[in-house]
């Protein structure tokens, strides 16, 4: 089906308000699952053109046509879309009849997934009418939507008019596409920098910890023309937070608030798509208005799907723009957001920093949990920096009083196990993130009778990190992203505190007693924590064999012991600790017991017939040089001598060895030191041999 847009246009030229609620619907219904571009396939194709014209070096003329007629179908759909969108700007600016404003704003919210059509949309005037909208600002555009209105759709449709014949013959749209933008700039007064600022810098690829949201790469990965969008985790569970029109109707959901919504979600795309729009976000200072909106709601409720989008914007702006999250925090966004947190888990205090845990208590809804985790990517957003700095005696109390409620966050289980698994995991990522010295939240809850306990202290909430661990751990998916979080929770929680660190050591190290296999063979959570120290991931190995590391104390002998030499190699060169645990290099300022690795009957039996290198008991293997001479034996050593140095003087290998300092050093640099220290010692033998 195709979707008259120069109908759309003409209808709101003449005022047809029936004529533009069918037309727009009509168009929603098309393309409510579908992207309008794909520059990967753009690219590839063009690369393909490229290659065969080098090959043949001349086009044939049917593929010639072909590709033109291809071409000028896709750009004139561009030409359509960029029309549809300024009208619309203008349209809903001059104030509609609100069920057909959020039919256009379903519109606008469709275009605004393609880049080249923003323009439009990050206008000052755009984005204030559209923040007004949805309920964050209350200023009007600057822009005066009275002029002669006739002049402006009549220009648009004359200028769709004039670019259709020459794109029919033509070979390029890049002109046409600029002509149209400045035809659109014409109605626009700062639309022409918006346009270009926004199709410059926009952002590609954006990495949060847990986020779900692919990148725009990946979404644009499909047809030429438009690709369907995959369906999401809420269309997959059957969330009503994306109902149609009657469904929420029925739910009680107002008019403005589904207004609201469908501004915020024009708001979402925008800002994602658009560096410029960013910026014009920060300097309009609309950030203050979500501000508002999150602090009114712990007061007064607002539907679930207006509120998540509300929480989605801000996690945007705030993940984008850094001055943002600094802005939010130090307007007490931290409290605000705690707050909002305590509001969905229901929360219900004992102590100052003790939540009451009700194990009958009923799994967290669906819509509640999305807001949730929402929350919980904006406040690490906002406290990431606390990290590693020693917080004020405010911020520390405030911090406290956060960590409380995520223990609750970790103990609590969602109807669905992966949404239990998402929020364990936003949870340890915020965790992270958070000043060390208030993570003793954590342990500070009385001991229950079917609790947990180390030492007379409560380790429930360390039990449930380390089963989150296992499970990423037998995942094996997206292992950087998912698991370093974890693992450097956990190290950094075994500094901190020997209980933790007793506690977490007899699940992941119990005692040795079988060393019949190697370190890394088998299903335990020490070998798959050991199969990580080689991974090829360097973030992953060296997470993974701090958290050994630490349990064994920073001790090199019992880290050997423990992973085998082969597998602790890495570390201990990354760290100068080649030499053994007499290296001059302190690994560590923490101060640990002074309790003593004891070792098992088992292993004591064995001990001697260990190999280090590989951590097991390894088969008795015959003697190579049995039955060979002296003279034999000697000739095969010189011969492994000539190759060893045939293959080092043509750089294939290079001999290393240790230095003092326990780092490995290239054998020809370690001579040269030993000869400068021989020498120097020896002239000082000389200068005082000449004093006496």
């Amino acid at each position: 089906m195709v979707v008259d847009v120069e109908g759309i246009i003409r209808c709101i030229r003449h005022r047809d308000e029936s004529g533009v609620h069918t037309q727009l619907q009509e168009f929603n219904r098309e393309y409510a699952q579908c992207f309008f571009f794909d520059a990967e396939e753009r690219d590839r194709r063009k690369q393909r053109k490229l290659e065969e014209f080098r090959k043949n070096k001349v086009r044939g003329c049917a593929d010639s046509d072909s590709d033109g007629d291809e071409n000028d179908q896709e750009d004139r759909g561009l030409l359509l879309r960029q029309s549809l969108a300024v009208v619309l700007v203008r349209f809903i600016r001059t104030g509609v009849h609100c069920h057909l404003l959020r039919i256009a704003l379903r519109t606008l919210r469709i275009l605004s997934r393609d880049k080249r059509v923003l323009g439009p949309l990050v206008t000052d005037s755009a984005l204030l009418t559209l923040a007004k909208l949805a309920g964050l600002s209350t200023s009007d555009s600057n822009d005066d939507a009275s002029g002669p209105d006739s002049d402006f759709y009549d220009n648009i449709i004359s200028s769709l008019s004039e670019v259709k014949a020459p794109m029919c013959c033509g070979d390029g749209s890049d002109d046409d596409v600029n002509d149209l933008n400045e035809e659109c700039s014409t109605f626009e007064d700062d639309a022409k920098s918006d346009v270009s600022a926004s199709n410059c810098s926009d952002v590609d690829t954006i990495s949060w910890p847990e986020s779900h949201r692919p990148s725009i790469n990946e979404m644009h990965r499909g047809s030429v023309h438009h690709k369907e969008l995959e369906r999401g985790r809420k269309d997959r569970r059957e969330s009503k937070m994306e109902g149609n029109d009657e469904e929420e109707e029925e739910d009680g959901t107002s008019v403005e608030e589904m207004q609201n919504k469908e501004a915020l979600k024009v708001l979402c795309n925008v800002v994602y798509n658009s560096t410029w729009a960013q910026e014009r976000f920060s300097t309009l200072r609309l950030i203050c208005g979500l501000k508002e909106r999150l602090s009114s709601r712990i007061i007064h409720p607002a539907p679930s799907s207006v509120q998540f989008y509300e929480l989605r914007l801000t996690f945007l702006i705030t993940a984008l723009r850094p001055e943002l999250s600094t802005q939010l925090q130090q307007e007490g966004g931290v409290s605000i957001l705690s707050a909002a947190l305590e509001g969905y888990l229901e929360v219900q205090w004992k102590e100052q920093y003790d939540c009451v845990l009700d194990p009958a208590a009923s799994p967290i809804s669906l819509e509640a949990s999305q807001r949730i985790i929402e929350i919980l990517k904006i406040l690490f957003n906002v406290t990431h920096r606390a990290h590693g700095h020693a917080p004020s005696e405010a911020d520390a109390a405030l911090y406290r009083h956060l960590v409380a409620i995520l223990r609750l966050c970790m103990m609590r289980k969602c109807m669905l196990p992966e949404d239990t698994d998402e929020l364990q995991g936003h949870t340890v990522n915020l965790l992270t993130a958070l000043p060390l010295q208030c993570l003793d939240v954590l342990l500070m809850v009385p001991l229950e009778p079917d609790s947990e306990q180390c030492q007379g202290v409560n380790m429930d909430c360390v039990h449930t990190l380390l089963l989150f661990m296992e499970r990423r751990l037998e995942s094996g998916d997206r292992v950087k992203e998912k698991l370093t979080p974890i693992l450097n929770l956990l190290t950094e929680s075994c500094r901190a505190h020997k209980e933790t660190r007793h506690y977490i050591r007899k699940y992941i190290l119990p005692p040795l007693r079988d060393v019949s296999q190697r370190p890394e063979d088998g299903c335990t959570v020490k070998s798959r924590l050991v199969r990580l120290m080689t991974n090829l991931d360097t973030d992953v190995k060296h997470c993974a064999a701090d958290l050994i590391f630490v349990l064994c104390k920073e001790n090199v002998r019992r880290f050997v012991k423990y992973t085998g030499y082969g597998n602790a190699a890495g570390l201990l060169a990354t760290r100068g600790l080649l030499g053994g645990p007499t290296s001059r290099t302190s690994c560590s300022n923490t101060l640990y017991s002074s309790d003593s690795d004891s070792d098992t009957e088992e292993y004591r039996q064995v001990k001697d017939r260990i190999n280090p290198v590989t951590g097991r008991v390894e088969r008795e293997q015959t003697d190579p040089m049995e039955g060979m001479t002296e003279e034999e034996k000697e000739e095969e050593a010189t011969r492994l001598i000539r190759l060893f140095n045939k293959l080092s003087r043509d750089n294939i290998i290079q001999p290393m060895g240790v230095d003092a300092d326990g780092k490995l050093v290239p054998m020809a640099g370690l001579r040269e030191n030993s000869l400068t220290e021989e020498s120097a010692s020896d002239t000082d033998e000389k200068e005082k041999d000449s004093n006496q």
